[in-house]
């Protein structure tokens, strides 16, 4: 019997596990424009951000890609723009880039708006409403999982973690790659210390050379200006969780990309150009990852968490699990899959990617996750 999801088929072959309904500012002038409008409509999101004006050259460039993928998300039905009109990342200019997904996309200029604000906000909850209708009529239907996007993360780690539900994720995002499927891992600064493993296993010499420049000259360009990562562990939260180096967090990390072939690296937000197993240039910033994950088109992301992190994302539901006991049991509310016995001895690896694999599933078919119940919409460039 095939594996297959519960899914909507979006236009250009694509397929989604959502059906929201996009309300993205061009600018953050217009935030508050965007919640009202987003909070009348039924699965509506507010694609809240600081950014859309006075930026340049690749500031500019990330933050239109980021959002324009935001909004290419075959996770979103329809995307109403809203921008404020005399800010550099124009709201036209926005959604014309979002209809090359051929899905429903409008736009418009507060200030063109005679009555202002509560004019536009009005104008805007019309438009939502519409396209709200229109998307109900869409059905779920069974798709396999060639057509998934999973998105790999990992925050607030402990030295359990890389030996608990990140090997165990490895297992599932191995068998997406096995179904055809795409997988991408982010949070580049956490491969340092691997290269070596992560070379062995791109899929032919340029991609080989690229992961041993990226992060051959990235430690370079540190210690320029007097900071090694090598040998030490930068981040407090991760020391008093028992990692003692970047190493053993790169260790942890990467377990979570199994062990398949790696097809290449991808910048910041940017969507993989073929199937199978992806790298991604991002800082390693929880809530800046799963927004890049989102906007490079991942369906849903899979986030462990040793110590415990609250955070959702606007456009992919988060699926967080930890294989900290401790954890487990104070932040049982946030936590979707407790991994901690693998740990106890109760369960092995592979029985506990069986469990992941089902809740993937479940929530690739609409179950909602914690993060989704709670209304965390997390999102930062």
């Amino acid at each position: 019997m095939n594996e297959e999801f519960m899914g909507y088929e979006r236009p250009k072959g694509k397929v989604g596990i959502r059906n929201i309904i996009a309300i993205i500012p061009s600018v953050v002038c217009v935030n508050h424009i965007a919640e009202r409008i987003a909070s009348k409509i039924d699965e509506a999101i507010a694609i809240r951000h600081p950014l859309g004006c006075g930026q340049f050259g690749p500031d500019f460039n990330n933050t239109f890609r980021t959002l324009a993928g935001l909004g290419s998300n075959p996770n979103v039905y329809g995307v109403v723009v809203v921008g404020l009109g005399c800010e550099n990342l124009k709201s036209r200019v926005l959604a014309k880039n979002i209809k090359r997904s051929q899905k429903p996309v409008e736009f418009f200029d507060v200030q063109d708006i005679r009555g202002g604000s509560v004019a536009a906000i009005e104008h805007g909850i019309k438009i939502g409403i519409q396209m709200r209708e229109e998307a109900d009529e869409l059905l779920r239907e069974p798709f396999d999982f060639s057509n998934l996007i999973l998105g790999l993360e990992c925050g607030g780690s402990d030295a359990i973690s890389g030996i608990t539900a990140n090997p165990a994720i490895g297992l599932v995002s191995d068998k997406i790659v096995e179904l055809g499927g795409t997988s991408i891992l982010p949070e580049f600064t956490e491969w340092i210390g691997t290269e070596h493993l992560l070379i062995k296993r791109a899929k032919n010499e340029d991609v080989a050379s690229k992961i041993h420049n990226t992060l051959t000259g990235f430690i370079e360009n540190l210690k320029g200006i007097g900071i090694d990562f090598l040998g030490v562990q930068p981040t407090p939260g991760n020391i008093e969780g028992g990692l003692s180096t970047i190493e053993e967090k790169s260790l942890g990390n990467i377990a979570k990309s199994g062990t398949a072939p790696i097809q290449g690296i991808l910048d910041y937000s940017e969507t993989p150009k073929t199937k199978g197993l992806w790298l991604m240039l991002e800082p390693g910033l929880d809530i800046e990852s799963m927004t890049g994950l989102a906007a490079a088109g991942a369906n849903v992301i899979l986030m462990t968490t040793g110590r415990g992190s609250p955070c959702g994302n606007p456009i992919a539901p988060v699926i967080k699990l930890c294989g900290n006991p401790k954890t487990c049991e104070w932040m049982a509310r946030d936590i979707d899959v407790d991994a901690s016995k693998i740990l106890t001895g109760e369960l092995n690896l592979v029985q506990m990617a069986e469990i992941i694999w089902k809740k993937l599933k479940l929530t690739c078919n609409g179950e909602k996750t914690h993060s989704e119940f709670l209304g965390f919409d997390d999102l930062a460039i």
